[in-house]
C-alpha cells in the first residue's frame, strides 16, 4: 500500500474544460449585457455549470425555463443546447429581440436532420432522452424523429420505410459512445445513412480520448463538471469502465480526503462546461492535504473559435463607429 505521506503525482488532462461552443455562449451573454445592459433573459441554463450560471446572474442575466417567463421586449438568449422551432416561433410571435447562442455544431446537426427529411428520409436521433439538446433537435426536424438512446432501442425500433432512413447524433456523444448503436442500426437497416466521423463534436471526442489515455497512468480520476452534464458524466463513466475509481464533482470542496488513501497518481479533467478555476481550486485543496506534483498529460491543442452572432457583432461595430 502506498504511504499516505508520500507526494502524489497529479496529471491534468489536455484538453479539458471549456470548448469553443461554451466559450461562445458565455461571451454572448456577457456581450449582450455590455451592449444592452441588465437584465437580459436566458431560456434554460446557458451551459450546464452552476459556477458559470451564478457568475452571469451576478452580472445581470436572468435564467428562465420558458419563453412565456420573459417580459415583453426583453433581450432573449437561447442556450448553447439549441431550441425547437416551437420555442423560436413563440419568441417571434411575441416580437422578442432574440440572440441565439446555439452551438454551431448543434445547429449543424439540425441542418443535417432537416436535409434528410427534405430528401424523403425518416430520421433517427441517437441521444439521451430529456436532454435539452435532444429536445431541441427533435423539435427542429419536421415529421417523426425516432429517438434511440441505447443498444436495446437500436435492436427494437420499428420504422415505416427501412430503405429511406438516416441518423444524426447528439453532439455530446463521441464515436465510442455511439459505435455499437450505429453498428446495430446498420445491421438492421443496411441502407441507413449518417454523418461522417469528422462531424462528431471535436471537444467531446478529444476529452474522452484524453481520459482513456489518462486512466492508464493513474489510480484515481476526478472529473469536474455538473451532475446534469452529459459529457461530464461520460468522462466519469469511462474511468469506471476502465477500472479506475472515478468521481464527478460540481465543486472542488466536494472531494473527500479518503479518496486519496493508497493513491500515488491522480488524474483530473473537466467537462466542456466547467471553468478552469474549478481545476485550480481542486489543486489547492489537494495541496492542503498532501504534497503534490502537478503535470499536464496529453498534447492535443484545440484552436477552434466560433464567431459571435451578427446581432451582437453588428451592434458592436456600429458603436465603435460612433465612438
Amino acid at each position: 500500500m502506498t504511504n499516505n505521506n508520500n507526494p502524489i503525482d497529479v496529471f491534468l488532462a489536455q484538453p479539458r474544460g471549456f470548448c469553443a461552443g461554451v466559450d461562445r455562449a458565455i461571451a454572448i451573454v456577457e456581450e449582450a449585457l455590455r451592449i444592452h445592459g441588465a437584465p437580459v433573459y436566458v431560456r434554460h441554463e446557458i451551459v450546464h455549470n452552476k459556477r458559470v450560471i451564478n457568475m452571469l446572474e451576478d452580472k445581470g442575466a436572468i435564467f428562465v425555463e420558458e419563453v412565456e417567463d420573459i417580459p415583453d421586449g426583453a433581450i432573449t438568449i437561447f442556450s448553447a443546447h439549441g431550441i425547437s422551432s416551437k420555442v423560436e416561433n413563440d419568441a417571434i410571435a411575441r416580437s422578442l429581440p432574440v440572440i441565439d447562442a446555439t452551438c454551431p455544431l448543434v445547429s449543424k446537426v439540425h441542418a443535417e436532420g432537416r436535409k434528410h427529411r427534405e430528401n424523403g428520409c425518416e430520421v433517427i436521433l441517437i441521444g439521451h432522452k430529456g436532454h435539452p439538446e435532444v429536445e431541441g433537435t427533435m423539435g427542429r426536424i419536421n415529421g417523426t424523429v425516432y429517438l434511440v438512446s441505447n443498444i436495446t432501442d437500436a435492436k427494437t425500433i420499428l420504422v415505416e420505410n427501412p430503405n429511406k432512413l438516416a441518423y444524426v447524433t447528439q453532439t455530446t456523444l463521441s464515436v465510442d459512445d455511439t459505435r455499437d448503436i450505429i453498428l446495430e442500426l446498420e445491421r438492421r437497416f443496411p441502407k441507413i445513412t449518417g454523418p461522417d466521423v469528422k462531424d462528431i463534436c471535436y471537444a467531446t471526442q478529444n476529452r474522452q480520448s484524453a481520459v482513456r489515455k489518462l486512466t492508464q497512468q493513474v489510480d484515481l480520476l476526478i472529473v469536474l463538471g455538473a451532475s446534469n452534464s452529459s459529457n461530464s458524466n461520460r468522462l466519469k463513466e469511462i474511468g469506471i469502465e476502465l477500472g479506475v475509481p472515478s468521481y464527478l464533482i460540481d465543486e472542488a470542496d466536494q472531494m473527500e480526503p479518503c479518496w486519496l488513501n493508497g493513491v500515488s497518481k491522480i488524474g483530473i479533467t473537466a467537462g466542456a462546461s466547467a471553468p478552469e478555476e474549478l481545476v485550480e481550486e481542486l489543486i489547492e485543496n489537494l495541496r492542503a492535504i498532501r504534497e503534490i506534483n502537478v503535470k499536464t498529460f496529453g498534447d492535443t491543442i484545440e484552436d477552434v473559435i466560433f464567431k459571435l452572432p451578427k446581432e451582437l457583432t453588428e451592434i458592436s461595430s456600429q458603436t465603435k463607429e460612433i465612438l
